[in-house]
């Protein structure tokens, strides 16, 4: 694989991780909802507040596109500054482009399912659904689930590629 692929590559995941961080880590809305505590008496306005740092799967998401923009950050320095041929460093880079895709993955998963629940709730537990009242919030965990998704996928071309041009290389010749 091309060194300025491998770059470009990088360089796109860094990006999408750390817009995705950024999203996570300004994002808060509060908005102020009519509540009724009993018939008859007129409804008290109440803040809904809603910050990422409230659950713990949106604070996994944030540390996690941080870890990978880092890592991003920092393989693409060292891949332009190597540009060894070297089995051992290529194999440990892609060990480590494998280990962000799972750490992302995993991060992506757990905030996906807490925003499922707050789009539709669950009658089941008698939870109900939150993003009808703090909807531009729930937007933008949205927007950054897709960047950190989309990081995923940059971060699996790289090691799959990696993978390939390894292959190609190192192969005995018969």
């Amino acid at each position: 694989m091309g060194i300025i692929c491998d770059s470009i590559l990088r360089v796109v995941a860094l990006l999408l991780t750390l817009g995705a961080a950024i999203l996570i880590g300004v994002n808060r809305q509060t908005k102020f909802v009519p509540v009724q505590f009993t018939p008859g008496f007129p409804p008290v306005d109440v803040a809904a507040k809603a910050k990422w740092h409230y659950l713990s799967a949106l604070v996994y998401l944030l540390v996690a596109n941080i870890a990978a923009s880092a890592y991003a950050a920092i393989s693409t320095l060292t891949v332009l500054a190597t540009r060894s041929a070297d089995i051992g460093f290529a194999q440990t880079i892609i060990i480590f482009d494998v280990t962000i895709v799972g750490l992302l993955f995993s991060a992506n998963g757990a905030a996906l399912a807490v925003g499922i629940i707050g789009y539709k709730g669950n009658s089941h537990l008698q939870w109900n659904k939150v993003c009808n009242v703090v909807d531009s919030f729930c937007d933008r965990i949205a927007i950054s689930i897709v960047l950190s998704l989309v990081a995923s996928f940059a971060f699996i071309v790289l090691a799959s590629l990696a993978v390939l041009s390894l292959q190609k290389r190192f192969a005995p010749r018969t």
